[in-house]
Protein backbone atom coordinates (compact mmCIF):
# COMPACT_ATOMS: atom_id res chain seq x y z
CA UNK A 1 0.00 0.00 0.00
CA UNK A 2 0.91 3.52 -0.98
CA UNK A 3 2.48 5.80 2.08
CA UNK A 4 1.46 9.40 1.91
CA UNK A 5 3.37 11.92 3.44
CA UNK A 6 1.76 15.36 4.35
CA UNK A 7 4.09 18.65 4.43
CA UNK A 8 3.40 21.67 5.27
CA UNK A 9 5.78 24.75 3.75
CA UNK A 10 5.57 27.96 5.33
CA UNK A 11 8.42 30.65 5.18
CA UNK A 12 9.32 34.91 5.62
CA UNK A 13 7.19 34.85 8.78
CA UNK A 14 8.87 38.28 9.97
CA UNK A 15 7.22 38.20 13.06
CA UNK A 16 6.63 41.30 15.09
CA UNK A 17 6.68 43.59 17.07
CA UNK A 18 10.09 44.55 17.08
CA UNK A 19 11.13 44.96 20.39
CA UNK A 20 14.48 44.76 23.03
CA UNK A 21 16.53 46.74 20.70
CA UNK A 22 18.92 48.32 23.15
CA UNK A 23 22.03 50.53 22.29
CA UNK A 24 24.27 47.48 22.29
CA UNK A 25 22.88 46.23 19.36
CA UNK A 26 22.85 48.84 17.11
CA UNK A 27 24.80 49.21 13.99
CA UNK A 28 23.72 51.23 10.77
CA UNK A 29 22.25 48.32 9.31
CA UNK A 30 20.59 47.48 12.16
CA UNK A 31 18.93 51.06 12.60
CA UNK A 32 18.31 51.21 8.95
CA UNK A 33 15.89 47.89 8.86
CA UNK A 34 14.24 48.96 12.16
CA UNK A 35 13.43 52.37 10.03
CA UNK A 36 12.11 49.80 7.08
CA UNK A 37 9.77 48.00 9.65
CA UNK A 38 8.34 51.38 10.97
CA UNK A 39 7.84 53.18 7.75
CA UNK A 40 6.34 49.72 5.74
CA UNK A 41 6.49 46.65 7.17
CA UNK A 42 4.69 46.62 9.73
CA UNK A 43 1.80 47.87 7.82
CA UNK A 44 1.98 43.97 5.85
CA UNK A 45 3.72 41.49 8.21
CA UNK A 46 0.88 40.95 10.53
CA UNK A 47 1.12 39.29 13.75
CA UNK A 48 -2.60 37.86 13.86
CA UNK A 49 -2.24 36.95 9.81
CA UNK A 50 0.91 34.52 10.75
CA UNK A 51 -1.45 33.06 13.49
CA UNK A 52 -4.17 32.85 11.57
CA UNK A 53 -1.75 30.78 8.53
CA UNK A 54 -0.82 28.52 11.55
CA UNK A 55 -3.72 28.08 12.85
CA UNK A 56 -5.17 26.50 9.01
CA UNK A 57 -1.96 25.04 8.51
CA UNK A 58 -1.91 22.70 12.14
CA UNK A 59 -5.99 22.41 11.13
CA UNK A 60 -4.59 20.24 7.89
CA UNK A 61 -3.28 16.85 10.35
CA UNK A 62 -0.03 17.30 8.26
CA UNK A 63 2.63 14.61 9.35
CA UNK A 64 5.25 17.74 9.89
CA UNK A 65 6.17 21.68 8.72
CA UNK A 66 8.93 23.35 7.62
CA UNK A 67 9.39 26.68 8.02
CA UNK A 68 12.47 28.06 5.60
CA UNK A 69 13.83 31.02 7.03
CA UNK A 70 13.11 34.62 7.88
CA UNK A 71 10.91 34.22 11.43
CA UNK A 72 12.93 37.35 12.34
CA UNK A 73 13.00 41.01 11.01
CA UNK A 74 16.56 42.38 12.41
CA UNK A 75 18.14 39.39 14.14
CA UNK A 76 17.87 40.32 17.74
CA UNK A 77 17.73 38.30 20.52
CA UNK A 78 14.28 39.04 21.59
CA UNK A 79 13.26 38.37 18.18
CA UNK A 80 14.52 34.62 18.44
CA UNK A 81 12.72 34.14 21.90
CA UNK A 82 9.49 35.49 20.28
CA UNK A 83 10.39 33.28 17.39
CA UNK A 84 10.67 29.87 19.39
CA UNK A 85 7.39 30.62 21.04
CA UNK A 86 5.37 30.69 18.01
CA UNK A 87 7.44 27.96 16.82
CA UNK A 88 6.24 25.86 19.85
CA UNK A 89 2.62 26.90 18.76
CA UNK A 90 3.41 24.82 15.72
CA UNK A 91 4.78 21.60 17.38
CA UNK A 92 7.70 19.97 18.86
CA UNK A 93 10.64 19.37 17.18
CA UNK A 94 10.13 16.08 15.78
CA UNK A 95 7.09 17.45 13.93
CA UNK A 96 8.53 20.91 12.70
CA UNK A 97 11.81 21.77 11.23
CA UNK A 98 13.52 25.45 10.32
CA UNK A 99 16.20 26.83 8.23
CA UNK A 100 17.62 30.34 8.94
CA UNK A 101 16.65 33.41 6.51
CA UNK A 102 19.17 36.17 6.02
CA UNK A 103 16.65 38.43 8.29
CA UNK A 104 18.01 35.98 10.68
CA UNK A 105 21.53 36.24 10.36
CA UNK A 106 21.10 39.42 9.98
CA UNK A 107 24.61 40.74 11.19
CA UNK A 108 27.66 39.93 12.84
CA UNK A 109 27.06 42.07 15.41
CA UNK A 110 25.13 40.01 18.42
CA UNK A 111 25.50 39.58 21.93
CA UNK A 112 24.11 36.75 23.11
CA UNK A 113 22.64 33.72 21.54
CA UNK A 114 22.11 33.42 18.37
CA UNK A 115 18.84 31.59 16.03
CA UNK A 116 21.00 28.74 15.87
CA UNK A 117 20.94 28.01 19.31
CA UNK A 118 17.98 29.59 20.08
CA UNK A 119 16.21 27.06 17.93
CA UNK A 120 18.93 24.39 17.39
CA UNK A 121 16.26 21.66 18.30
CA UNK A 122 14.40 22.41 15.34
CA UNK A 123 17.82 22.07 13.22
CA UNK A 124 19.17 18.73 14.29
CA UNK A 125 19.18 15.28 12.85
CA UNK A 126 17.59 12.64 14.55
CA UNK A 127 15.82 12.25 17.03
CA UNK A 128 18.41 14.03 19.92
CA UNK A 129 16.78 17.39 20.00
CA UNK A 130 18.00 18.04 23.14
CA UNK A 131 21.97 17.81 22.21
CA UNK A 132 24.34 20.44 23.22
CA UNK A 133 26.74 20.79 20.47
CA UNK A 134 26.30 22.89 17.63
CA UNK A 135 23.69 22.45 14.99
CA UNK A 136 25.29 21.19 11.82
CA UNK A 137 24.11 22.07 8.31
CA UNK A 138 22.89 20.09 6.48
CA UNK A 139 21.34 18.26 8.86
CA UNK A 140 18.88 15.34 7.61
CA UNK A 141 15.34 14.42 9.08
CA UNK A 142 14.12 10.84 8.45
CA UNK A 143 10.62 11.11 9.25
CA UNK A 144 9.05 7.27 7.10
CA UNK A 145 9.20 7.58 3.62
CA UNK A 146 10.97 11.39 3.69
CA UNK A 147 13.83 12.90 5.16
CA UNK A 148 14.17 16.05 5.07
CA UNK A 149 17.69 18.00 4.36
CA UNK A 150 17.89 21.18 5.81
CA UNK A 151 20.80 23.76 4.47
CA UNK A 152 21.71 27.20 6.13
CA UNK A 153 22.66 30.00 3.16
CA UNK A 154 22.08 32.82 5.60
CA UNK A 155 25.18 34.73 6.00
CA UNK A 156 25.87 38.14 8.15
CA UNK A 157 25.78 40.90 5.21
CA UNK A 158 26.53 44.38 4.74
CA UNK A 159 23.96 46.97 4.96
CA UNK A 160 21.41 46.94 1.74
CA UNK A 161 22.85 43.31 0.69
CA UNK A 162 20.82 40.24 1.56
CA UNK A 163 22.82 37.51 -0.62
CA UNK A 164 23.41 34.18 0.54
CA UNK A 165 25.59 31.53 0.45
CA UNK A 166 26.55 27.85 1.50
CA UNK A 167 30.25 27.47 0.87
CA UNK A 168 31.86 24.44 -0.61
CA UNK A 169 32.07 22.08 2.54
CA UNK A 170 27.73 22.70 3.15
CA UNK A 171 27.66 21.72 -0.79
CA UNK A 172 30.22 18.63 -0.49
CA UNK A 173 28.15 17.08 2.31
CA UNK A 174 24.66 17.63 0.58
CA UNK A 175 25.87 15.56 -2.30
CA UNK A 176 26.91 13.21 0.17
CA UNK A 177 23.43 13.10 1.93
CA UNK A 178 21.67 12.99 -1.22
CA UNK A 179 23.41 10.31 -2.55
CA UNK A 180 22.80 8.50 0.84
CA UNK A 181 19.25 9.07 1.01
CA UNK A 182 18.42 8.10 -2.69
CA UNK A 183 20.22 4.49 -1.62
CA UNK A 184 17.80 4.09 0.71
CA UNK A 185 14.94 4.78 -1.53
CA UNK A 186 13.74 7.96 0.68
CA UNK A 187 12.04 11.20 -1.15
CA UNK A 188 14.72 13.68 -0.73
CA UNK A 189 13.04 17.64 0.32
CA UNK A 190 16.10 19.73 0.46
CA UNK A 191 15.38 22.65 2.66
CA UNK A 192 16.73 26.20 1.65
CA UNK A 193 15.54 30.02 2.84
CA UNK A 194 17.32 31.76 -0.57
CA UNK A 195 15.98 30.71 -4.17
CA UNK A 196 18.66 28.16 -5.04
CA UNK A 197 19.62 28.31 -8.62
CA UNK A 198 21.03 31.49 -11.20
CA UNK A 199 18.66 34.33 -11.68
CA UNK A 200 16.31 33.60 -9.41
CA UNK A 201 16.98 36.84 -7.30
CA UNK A 202 19.19 39.94 -8.15
CA UNK A 203 22.32 39.91 -7.54
CA UNK A 204 22.37 41.50 -3.94
CA UNK A 205 19.74 39.14 -2.78
CA UNK A 206 21.11 35.87 -4.42
CA UNK A 207 22.67 33.16 -3.37
CA UNK A 208 25.89 33.51 -4.66
CA UNK A 209 26.73 29.97 -4.93
CA UNK A 210 23.88 29.17 -6.68
CA UNK A 211 25.50 27.45 -10.11
CA UNK A 212 27.26 25.45 -7.91
CA UNK A 213 24.39 24.23 -6.05
CA UNK A 214 22.31 23.45 -9.36
CA UNK A 215 25.23 21.02 -10.55
CA UNK A 216 24.57 19.00 -7.11
CA UNK A 217 21.23 18.81 -7.98
CA UNK A 218 21.99 17.73 -11.64
CA UNK A 219 24.51 15.11 -10.54
CA UNK A 220 22.70 13.98 -7.72
CA UNK A 221 18.93 14.72 -7.37
CA UNK A 222 16.17 15.15 -5.17
CA UNK A 223 12.61 14.98 -5.32
CA UNK A 224 11.62 18.70 -4.20
CA UNK A 225 13.45 21.74 -2.84
CA UNK A 226 11.58 24.00 -0.83
CA UNK A 227 12.75 27.81 -0.55
CA UNK A 228 11.07 31.39 0.42
CA UNK A 229 13.27 34.94 0.21
CA UNK A 230 11.52 36.27 -2.73
CA UNK A 231 7.74 36.43 -1.18
CA UNK A 232 6.10 34.60 -4.20
CA UNK A 233 4.86 31.34 -5.32
CA UNK A 234 7.09 30.13 -7.50
CA UNK A 235 7.57 26.70 -9.65
CA UNK A 236 10.83 26.10 -11.52
CA UNK A 237 12.62 22.97 -13.18
CA UNK A 238 15.87 21.60 -12.61
CA UNK A 239 16.88 18.16 -14.00
CA UNK A 240 13.28 17.19 -13.27
CA UNK A 241 13.53 18.16 -10.16
CA UNK A 242 10.44 20.73 -9.01
CA UNK A 243 11.68 23.72 -7.41
CA UNK A 244 9.19 25.66 -5.22
CA UNK A 245 9.12 29.10 -3.96
CA UNK A 246 6.00 30.45 -1.58
CA UNK A 247 4.94 33.96 -0.44
CA UNK A 248 5.47 35.46 2.85
CA UNK A 249 3.58 33.55 5.93
CA UNK A 250 2.32 36.95 7.55
CA UNK A 251 1.32 39.15 4.51
CA UNK A 252 -1.31 40.58 5.41
CA UNK A 253 -1.34 43.33 2.50
CA UNK A 254 -0.12 42.87 -0.83
CA UNK A 255 3.29 45.00 -1.33
CA UNK A 256 4.38 45.53 -5.30
CA UNK A 257 3.81 42.25 -6.85
CA UNK A 258 3.91 39.49 -3.72
CA UNK A 259 0.76 38.25 -3.03
CA UNK A 260 -0.88 38.20 0.68
CA UNK A 261 -0.01 35.32 3.06
CA UNK A 262 -0.20 31.58 1.86
CA UNK A 263 1.44 28.35 2.49
CA UNK A 264 1.87 24.94 0.71
CA UNK A 265 0.34 21.65 1.96
CA UNK A 266 1.96 18.97 0.05
CA UNK A 267 1.43 15.55 -0.20
CA UNK A 268 4.11 13.27 -1.49
CA UNK A 269 3.91 9.73 -2.02
CA UNK A 270 6.21 6.78 -3.77
CA UNK A 271 5.43 3.72 -5.70
CA UNK A 272 7.05 1.61 -8.74
CA UNK A 273 5.19 4.46 -10.55
CA UNK A 274 8.02 6.66 -9.10
CA UNK A 275 7.07 9.58 -6.46
CA UNK A 276 3.88 11.61 -6.58
CA UNK A 277 3.82 15.23 -5.41
CA UNK A 278 0.43 16.81 -5.06
CA UNK A 279 1.28 20.74 -3.99
CA UNK A 280 -2.01 22.49 -2.25
CA UNK A 281 -1.83 26.32 -1.74
CA UNK A 282 -3.61 28.05 0.73
CA UNK A 283 -3.93 31.55 1.82
CA UNK A 284 -5.56 34.89 2.07
CA UNK A 285 -8.02 35.67 -1.13
CA UNK A 286 -8.52 39.05 0.06
CA UNK A 287 -7.28 41.68 2.97
CA UNK A 288 -8.93 40.54 5.99
CA UNK A 289 -10.63 37.34 4.98
CA UNK A 290 -10.04 33.82 5.47
CA UNK A 291 -7.76 31.36 4.73
CA UNK A 292 -9.40 29.42 1.97
CA UNK A 293 -7.52 26.61 -1.02
CA UNK A 294 -6.21 28.96 -3.79
CA UNK A 295 -4.96 26.34 -6.05
CA UNK A 296 -4.33 22.76 -6.64
CA UNK A 297 -2.03 21.04 -9.19
CA UNK A 298 0.08 17.96 -9.41
CA UNK A 299 3.70 18.62 -9.87
CA UNK A 300 4.81 16.92 -13.18
CA UNK A 301 7.80 18.09 -14.98
CA UNK A 302 7.59 19.57 -18.30
CA UNK A 303 8.78 17.18 -20.83
CA UNK A 304 12.02 18.54 -22.79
Amino acid sequence: MTQTFTLIHMSDVHLGPIEGFHWRYWNIKRGVGYLNWHRGRVRIHRREVANLIAADALAQGADHIAVTGDLANIGLPGEYGAATAWLASLGEPDRVSVVPGNHDIYTARLHGASCLDTWAPYMRSGGDWSASEPVRFPFVKILGPVALIGLNSAIPTPLFSAIGRLGEAQLADLATCLGRLKAQNLIRVVLIHHPPLPGQAPPRRALSDAAAFGDVLDRCGAELVLHGHNHRDTLLWRSGVPVLGISAASAGRPRHDEPLARYRVLRLSRDEGGTRIVSITRGLAVEGGEVVALDERELVAPKS
